[in-house]
């Protein structure tokens, strides 16, 4: 992955790398570093202590020619030196022996090129400490909620306010679950481990659900500048693929794979010349990536298979539904040919399966493409008092775009307007003030 450190001078600028690098490294190094401690906690401290040591040395010595290998070390010789103070760890240390002083940085040197690790050919001898890192985390001794918030912290890098935005809860609320997350899991000794048989399939829900949010984060950032955030986007990509090398017999592990691989598939084409989002119906097709096309679709024919195999009659799970979803939009050669007919009657059944607001109001998009914006209206008009929705962005952008079908372009602008005043990111924020002004103006 090429990592743009360079300044107004085409030199590479120590500040800017080290917020770069490790933006995009700090999973890995914690991970890593969790691998030696057998602590998360510890593990994110150690990392921020490395991150601290380039923030003082490289803008004396210079960016190294692999920043992230550097600072991956970094925090390694900390958690081995971590590791030899302390005498309760003597017996650990020298278990690990040679390994932990000669072996190279884990998550270097391997891969494709593209942050991805090969699929191991035996799948209980895995050796990924990123997953490791993820099946911690979501380790039962935690709630689901606290889970979620700690693999995000860990994993994608994301701050409270991002994790809050992403989870639709307070900031206050994810930093108390994090916090209190890091000390269970060391109070309770959790081994740093992907586990196996019925304790691994236990997991597995909400592994898969961290996963996708990271991706997520990635795919439409809740936060900052930008609209993407490639990095949280293949991390998640890599380690759903691993995930389905490791579990080859649970279909909704495919249905994550294919619906990843698919939305990856348009990244390219949901972006504009300023970095500004661009609409899934104004996006250029021949932009959709093809190789990830045929993985998705590839991915989706496995999930439907095992699914059959387990029962003919059993409704597909939420992520295989959302995959479907996702295939009809990459099988439409253009917007206009998509079928919203099946589309809403995939988020219909994703409403039995897995019921949330956000289901609803993606079900009443599609079934305002497939019946008109009229029919979409009602749906949306009875999801306004939905207390999860309250302060969601995308409620009054999917209305201000209904009441602009329905040429209520007043109305719409006052949507847009409130859409912009809850939004986070700030690409978002201004396509979606551009798109007010357009109503207002009655050019829309």
């Amino acid at each position: 992955m090429t990592v743009d450190i360079l300044g107004p001078a085409g030199r590479p600028d120590p500040d800017r790398a080290v917020e770069t690098v490790f933006r995009i490294e700090s999973p890995r190094i914690i991970a890593g570093v969790a691998r030696i401690v057998r602590d998360v906690g510890i593990a994110e401290e150690l990392a921020q202590d490395a991150l601290v040591a380039a923030l003082e040395q490289w803008p004396r010595d210079g960016v190294p020619d692999n920043p992230g290998a550097w600072l991956m070390t970094a925090a390694r010789h900390r958690a081995i030196d971590l590791v030899r103070r302390r005498e309760r760890y003597a017996r650990k240390l020298a278990e690990m022996g040679r390994d932990l002083e000669t072996s190279a940085p884990h998550g270097y040197g391997r891969g494709d090129g593209y942050g991805y690790v090969d699929e191991p050919a035996d799948p209980d001898g895995i050796d990924d400490d990123l997953l490791r890192l993820v099946f911690t985390a979501c380790h039962p001794v935690l709630s689901a909620e606290a889970r979620v918030a700690l693999t995000l912290r860990l994993l994608g890098g994301l701050t409270t306010a991002e994790i809050a935005r992403a989870c639709l809860v307070p900031e206050k609320t994810v930093a108390q679950r994090i916090v209190r997350a890091k000390r269970t899991l060391a109070a309770k000794g959790v081994p740093f481990e992907v586990p196996y048989g019925p304790e691994r399939a236990a997991r597995l829900g909400s592994v898969l659900e961290v996963i996708y949010l990271i991706f997520n984060e990635g795919y439409a950032a809740t936060a900052g500048d930008d609209w993407l955030r490639p990095a949280l986007c293949e991390d998640a990509l890599r380690l759903v693929r691993v995930l389905a090398g490791l579990m080859p017999e649970e279909p909704e592990v495919h249905g994550l794979a294919a619906l990843l691989e698919l939305q990856a598939s348009r990244s390219a084409a949901r972006v504009g010349p300023a970095g500004e989002p661009v609409l899934l119906a104004e996006q250029n097709r021949a932009r959709w990536n093809r190789v990830l096309i045929r993985r998705g679709f590839a991915a989706l024919e496995r999930a439907e298979a095992v699914s059959a195999a387990v029962s003919a009659e059993s409704v597909p799970g939420p992520y295989v539904l959302q995959a479907a979803v996702a295939a009809c939009h990459a099988h439409a050669a253009t917007y206009e040919e998509t079928d919203w007919g099946r589309i809403a009657t995939l988020y219909g059944l994703l409403a039995v399966r897995a019921p949330s607001p956000v289901v609803e109001l993606n079900r009443a998009v599609a079934v305002s493409m497939a019946e008109g914006p009229g029919a979409g209206l009602v749906l949306v008009d009875a999801l306004v008092d939905e207390p999860a929705l309250r302060d969601y962005h995308l409620l009054p952008s999917v209305r201000g775009d209904l009441l602009a079908r329905l040429g209520r372009t007043g109305e719409a602008a006052a949507e847009f307007e409130r859409a912009a005043s809850l939004a986070r990111n700030g690409s978002e924020r201004g396509f979606l003030l551009a798109r007010a002004e357009r109503c207002a103006a009655g050019t829309v």
